[in-house]
């Protein structure tokens, strides 16, 4: 399944950092921000982590949540978000449950080898649980800025 701009966000519920659960029906009526990142406390997910937490504030400022999704355990997860002071959600989709229903656990090739795994992706969902805009093979440097413009310019909040 590949979820697209003005799809239902699909359902998910997850185990995450601090012992919370994050879950669509616990983001019922307020927009967020749901990003899947490969593997914790790696340097591009590392970088990409540390810049939603920089910009934090000012998601807050606009009522949005920010969620991260990667398939690691939940201890490596909690060490992870000690570690850089992450206060947002970061959730464990061990099974890629999760993944598989927002089309973001596909075949990658590396040195000629392939295997399933994450592909960097977040999606921008609205209040009334509609997915509004997606970013694809995420490019790291800029995108935490890039999703808090098209947040602020679609006016969710």
């Amino acid at each position: 399944m590949i979820v697209a701009e003005g799809d239902t966000a699909p359902d998910f519920s997850m185990p995450a950092a601090g012992g919370r659960v994050i879950s669509l029906d616990s983001m019922k009526g307020r927009p967020f921000i749901l990003y899947f990142y490969p593997k914790a406390d790696t340097p591009g997910c590392t970088k990409e982590a540390c810049a939603f937490q920089e910009a934090l504030p000012r998601f807050q400022d606009i009522s949005m949540d920010v969620i991260g999704v990667s398939p690691d355990q939940i201890k490596p997860i909690d060490r992870f978000a000690a570690k850089y002071g992450l206060t947002f959600a970061l959730a464990s989709d061990e099974d890629h449950a999760v993944a598989e229903k927002w089309g973001t656990w596909v075949e990658k090739s590396m040195y000629g080898r392939k295997y399933m795994g994450i592909e960097r992706s977040t999606f921008l969902v609205d209040a009334a649980g509609k997915v509004v805009k997606v970013w694809r093979k995420v490019s790291v440097a800029g995108h935490a800025e890039a999703v808090l413009h098209a947040a602020r310019d679609l006016k969710l909040a």
